[in-house]
């Protein structure tokens, strides 16, 4: 389906773990009629549907409409909340989370207590959250706070707070000439930095048409060039010749001479769909002598791109090893990392990493010496969301995961990090709060001294 392709970047992300929330009775007010009532708890049914199909924005205007037929009522603030914070919008779901329990005690899901705590975690509260988190674990039954992963978001509420005692600022810095209010992800730098492509979901993408599931427009490439005089980004543009597609489309590695790609391809929610694709596949693409990027062509390996989710693919120097996101074991671990390496100048079969966990690890970059590969994770303890992690190979064998600590990772999600020794820099993609709203921004990292550390 079209609408995970989106789940990889965005993260977006966190919707699903209320997949077997049970239901609730609305509790008798007198404020609001039998009749209102009822009509809310059907306009609260039909936004759950729409919540758990994806389609967040149509999900909202159901739950708001039943928020408005019964105002004293609890459980329409609570799905209003839940929505919010699916859409990145942390201060509005503290917001309701907060009326909903200050509605109603008695009859109230106690999972609001855990929707509390991460409200209160991604805004940066980080005492207020571990209360809420601490709740949680008490009122929940033992099998639903281990399905929520509270101990683990106790023991990131913690490793927060001691990361960020020890007081060395947080060195990533947004780029204004890039960022917009459309989410902006997956940065890649090439030509000696000169050079920057990265994905968008603005109103000018291929085709001009919205995504019928999440309702925001389709994704596309761009190419940013640095401007000297100006010291700025700038002559941005998605008109990239083959590249782009009127689906999803998202580049995710260029060779470090700059004439090889990975990008991945979603085209299923089109309907005259040119290239064809089973979900969100992997495709390679070159440039030719006159620096004109080759129309993407599709990695034909069965291993590598299924009827699943598969995409942001990060390869080494030599072109042999390569690694990518997948949601293939969906039913043992949500999302992971698989490798796979070429036989024969062929790919060979792709096998899951080892330090996968139950949770989401999500785009990967490789070093080109295929040494280190970074990548993010929001199953390790971390400070929040996903973290940026680093985790040294060591022949057939691999090291532990580094977390990259509090001057890269922050409380909210953390991901898309490349690095660049030769620059003395890295970027990133992580979220910037505004008020009650957030945004996916692309950043940049001073990286003078930086030392890849290395776990045991």
């Amino acid at each position: 389906m079209a609408k995970y392709f989106f789940l990889l970047f965005f993260i977006f992300l966190g919707y699903t773990s209320f997949a077997k929330m049970p239901s609730c009775i609305q509790p008798p007010d007198t404020a609001s009629t039998v009749v209102d009532q009822a009509k809310a708890l059907i306009l609260i049914d039909k936004g759950k549907t729409l919540f758990f199909e994806g389609k967040l924005k149509d999900a909202l205007e159901e739950f708001r409409a039943a928020s408005n037929r019964d105002p004293h009522g609890w459980l329409a603030p609570f799905w209003i909340a839940q929505t919010q914070y699916a859409l990145g919008n942390y201060g509005a779901a503290l917001k309701y989370a907060e009326s909903c329990v200050g509605k109603s005690e008695d009859n109230l899901n106690k999972e609001v207590y855990e929707l509390l705590g991460k409200s209160y975690h991604r805004m940066g509260k980080l005492d207020s959250a571990l209360v809420q988190y601490k709740l949680a674990n008490e009122k929940l039954s033992t099998l639903r706070a281990k399905e929520l992963r509270i101990s683990l978001l106790i023991e990131q509420c913690e490793f927060a707070k001691k990361e960020l005692a020890k007081g060395e600022a947080n060195g990533r810095k947004g780029i204004r000439s890039l960022n917009t209010t459309s989410p902006e992800y997956a940065p890649n730098l090439t030509n000696t930095g000169k050079e920057l492509y990265f994905t968008s979901r603005r109103n000018n993408t291929t085709g001009g048409k919205m995504n019928p599931d999440d309702q925001e427009y389709f994704e596309d490439i761009y190419r940013a060039v640095w401007n000297e005089k100006l010291e700025a980004w700038d002559s941005v543009t998605n008109l990239l010749g083959r590249i782009n597609t009127q689906g999803f489309d998202a580049l995710s590695y260029i060779s470090p001479e700059g004439n090889k790609a990975l990008l991945t391809v979603n085209t299923t929610a089109m309907e005259e769909p040119n290239p064809v694709t089973m979900s969100s596949d992997i495709f390679t693409m070159e440039k030719s002598n006159k620096n004109k990027w080759s129309t993407p062509k599709i990695i034909d390996n069965e291993s590598i791109n299924t009827s699943y989710f598969e995409g942001s693919a990060t390869m080494t120097k030599d072109g042999n090893t390569m690694y990518f996101v997948t949601d293939r074991n969906g039913d043992k671990s949500l999302q992971d990392i698989w490798m796979v390496e070429k036989v024969n100048k062929n790919w060979g079969e792709a096998v899951p990493v080892p330090f996968n966990t139950p949770g989401k690890e999500t785009t990967p970059y490789v070093s080109p010496d295929g040494k280190y590969l970074f990548f993010s994770s929001d199953g390790l303890p971390g400070m929040g969301g996903y973290d940026v992690y680093v985790v040294e190979k060591k022949g057939s064998s691999w090291g532990t995961p580094v977390n990259l600590g509090g001057k890269v990772n922050s409380v909210n999600n953390d991901t898309h990090f490349q690095y660049y020794p030769e620059l003395s820099k890295a970027m990133m993609v992580g979220y910037q709060t505004d008020g009650q709203k957030g945004s996916l921004d692309i950043y940049e990292l001073d990286m003078t001294g930086f030392v890849i550390p290395t776990g045991k």
